[in-house]
């Protein structure tokens, strides 16, 4: 997709120098996927702290580790 924006040139710089990007697409385009993950994680932490994640009654680690060990038995 074609985008035109006005942006700061001291804003520009900065992002090509932290990301590395190759030009200021490539530059923006990291810039974004990596804003894009931060906001994916605290909406999955928000999403986690209103509901976390329970072990069924009963779990254990050291069954399941059993259980996927299956070649290790005699």
């Amino acid at each position: 997709m074609k985008v035109t924006a006005i942006l700061p040139d001291d804003m520009i710089a900065d992002v090509k120098a932290f990301t590395g990007g190759k030009n200021i697409t490539d530059s923006l385009i990291k810039a974004l996927n990596d804003w894009l993950y931060l906001k994916r994680i605290e909406k999955l932490n928000a999403t986690l702290s209103k509901s976390p994640v329970t072990f069924q009654e009963g779990y254990s680690a050291e069954k399941v580790r059993n259980r996927s060990n299956r070649h290790d038995r005699s």
